[in-house]
């Protein structure tokens, strides 16, 4: 008999073949097909039996390994990337962890600080587990700056040169005065008559003294350069236009100098001119706590011409005076201490810086630290001592105007001391960065937590509508909103020749408060002269070179295009004209509104698509060339383009253009 065995599940069915040994054949009547299965057996299926003879019978029950989690380090404080890194998943790994969540995820980048609780619900939803980082005992960084010396011995101090600040109104004369007192031609090399940048030189009297003199700018947006310059200072000479009187840069130069606890020589210049009033002059000083000596003050007032040079030299004689009173001493010994007057970057010197020595002797050799930067002094014509003013060539970086420069030991201690500063500011940086994000993020969450009271009386589907809904809204103004802005910026890009001028330059533009008219977005500045770079940075943002051919439009008069009269006419029939061997297509026009003037521009526009934009060649009424047709008649015309086609329905548009320069409300002060 042939056995059939089949295991289905836990049970065995067994067949056997009728006509076996084992079985009786049946009857040939009977009825039945040639298979039957009359008995079926139920055999239980045990799990690791053998099944074969000589195989080995395991009794113990196999234990399945329970898959192991991955283990993700997470602490305080991660950012985003830290979690990617940490989670071996890319940034958008963590995105798609936190969707449906309450994170705002536009808000979120790369280094946004995520909270305790989300960094746990991206792990959890990763399919991950999270532990605890060891935590690391982090040293504290030695302070490797320098501070100044100690104040020095009174037995080393010497007299020293009065260090005389030039302040005042522009075009009041400041540059012409110190043009006439050393000798040189400043003024007719600035652009303007305005002081693009402060420097420093020195001048001896006849009688031997000698004094310092800094030129400061004279415009009222570059005050920070002007209280730089009263800080370093010793004497202030305050010049005022005797036909001017007191103006708002005179006012802030006195508020400068109070400041700086510096006092004031007035010299009331322009008194060559017939409407010249000096007495007027000094009357409006007292007004801002700048009393002359005739009305009982200590102040000196002195009437000059600096454009003749009359009484200059009672001008300088003045300041040796008050000079002596005040006692000017410096100590020529020790380690050097000054501060930067301006910094500019030479083509064959590279970074160069002009100042004013305070302290000790600078030599050649010397190892200089101002800000971040520092220098080994390469070459020199003469020591500088107190209240010299020099130039100073070997900075490896450019410092800023208004740095503190001291002297160290060695390169060493100068590389240790700029890491120390540039760790600080780093260390600041993240610090402002940190509380910015917290900030926002607090904020998000209160909008958020309002949000969510605001409908806590709906349900989860009503919820998810009003939201898309609001989020549809943000998103339909979204591209509109982008274009507007595009439109209304104009960025720039600053250049200047030394730093002080660039930094006088963006304090201008600081007081910029137009935006709504017109957004300023300065995308670059330095010094130095325009280089390739800032040329196809400018051309990023479609802008000009000014050492390039171009129209003499000021910065920030921005052109407005505004078309007037216009006039309005429909096309009624075309038709062709033989002109020799030529034709030229015609259209057949009804003036709708306005006139049109063949003197102006003419526009052809079919459907809302502009085809054409030029003049007219040819305007008739019935046979006749005229200049201008009024509203209801009808014309002929050709335009100055024979290749187009005119169709019935077709506008021609006449019009006229102008340019305005736009008016804005900002007053830079000048």
């Amino acid at each position: 008999m042939k056995r059939i065995a089949t295991l289905i599940g836990r049970t065995a069915v067994s067949c056997w073949h009728h006509g076996s040994p084992h079985f009786p054949p049946l009857p040939a009547w009977a009825p039945g097909p040639p298979y039957t299965c009359p008995q079926i057996r139920h055999l239980a299926a045990k799990q690791n039996k053998g099944q074969f003879k000589g195989q080995k019978i395991n009794s113990k029950p196999v234990k399945l390994e329970k898959q192991q989690k991955q283990e993700v380090e997470i602490k305080q404080r991660m950012t985003v990337s830290e979690l990617a890194k940490a989670m071996n998943k890319d940034i958008d790994h963590v995105y798609e962890a936190l969707l449906n969540t309450d994170v705002d995820l536009d808000e979120l980048e790369p280094d946004t600080v995520l909270e305790e609780k989300w960094i746990k619900e991206a792990v959890k939803r990763s399919g991950m587990k999270h532990k605890w980082a060891k935590l690391v005992e982090t040293k504290v960084r030695e302070n490797k700056d320098i501070q100044r010396q100690p104040p020095p011995d009174p037995a080393q101090l010497v007299p020293r040169a009065p260090v005389v600040t030039i302040m005042g109104h522009v075009d009041h004369g400041k540059t012409t005065l110190l043009d006439s007192l050393r000798k040189s031609q400043i003024a007719a090399q600035e652009a303007g008559g305005i002081t693009q940048h402060i420097g420093a030189f020195r001048v001896q009297l006849p009688s031997g003294e000698k004094i310092t003199f800094l030129d400061t700018p004279g415009h009222a947006a570059f005050s920070a350069m002007r209280a730089r310059g009263a800080m370093v200072t010793d004497i202030v000479i305050l010049v005022v236009a005797a036909d001017d009187g007191v103006m708002n840069q005179t006012i802030e130069s006195i508020q400068h100098a109070k400041k700086a606890k510096v006092p004031i020589i007035v010299a009331v210049n322009k008194c060559d001119k017939p409407q010249a009033d000096p007495q007027r002059v000094k009357e409006e000083l007292v007004g801002h706590d700048v009393v002359c000596e005739e009305f009982g003050g200590e102040i000196q007032a002195n009437h000059v011409s600096a454009l003749k040079g009359d009484n200059l030299l009672e001008l300088a004689e003045a300041t040796v005076t008050l000079a002596e009173v005040l006692e000017l001493k410096g100590d020529p010994t020790g380690l050097v201490e000054g501060t930067v007057i301006e910094s500019r970057s030479d083509k064959g010197k590279g970074p160069v810086t002009t100042a004013i020595i305070q302290r000790g002797t600078l030599r050649k050799g010397c190892t200089l630290v101002a800000g971040k930067c520092w220098a080994k002094v390469r070459f020199m014509f003469d020591e500088a001592g107190p209240s010299i003013p020099v130039e100073i060539v070997g900075w490896k970086d450019l410092p800023s105007a208004g740095e503190e420069i001291l002297e160290v030991e060695s390169e060493q201690r100068a590389r240790e001391v700029v890491e120390w500063r540039s760790y600080m500011e780093e260390q600041d940086k993240i610090k402002e960065d940190q509380q910015a994000i917290e900030a926002k993020q607090k904020q998000h969450q209160e909008s958020y937590n309002k949000d969510r009271e605001s409908m806590a009386h709906l349900s989860w589907r009503q919820r998810r509508a009003a939201l898309y809904r609001a989020n549809k809204h943000k998103l339909s103004h979204r591209l509109s909103e982008k274009t507007e802005i595009e439109e209304l910026t104009l960025p720039i890009i600053v250049k200047g020749d030394v730093d002080g001028s660039v930094e006088a330059i963006l304090n201008v533009l600081e007081s910029y408060d137009a935006d709504d008219q017109c957004e300023l977005d300065v995308v670059h500045f330095g010094v130095g002269d325009i280089s390739e770079r800032d040329i196809n940075l400018a051309e990023t943002f479609s802008g000009r070179n000014p050492q390039q051919p171009m129209e003499k439009k000021s910065l920030l008069s921005f052109i407005q295009i505004s078309l007037h009269h216009i006039c309005e006419a429909s096309v009624l029939a075309t038709f062709d004209v033989t002109v020799g061997k030529k034709k030229i297509p015609v259209a057949g026009c009804r003036v709708q509104k306005g006139q049109l003037d063949k003197k102006m521009k003419f526009r052809l526009v079919r459907g809302r698509n502009i085809l054409w934009e030029g003049s007219v060649t040819t305007l008739k009424h019935l046979k006749d060339e005229v200049l201008t047709v009024k509203t209801g008649m009808e014309c002929g015309l050709s335009l100055d383009n024979e290749e187009l086609e005119y169709k019935p329905g077709d506008e021609i548009i006449c019009y006229s253009q102008s340019e305005i320069k736009q008016k804005i409300s900002w007053d830079p002060g000048f």
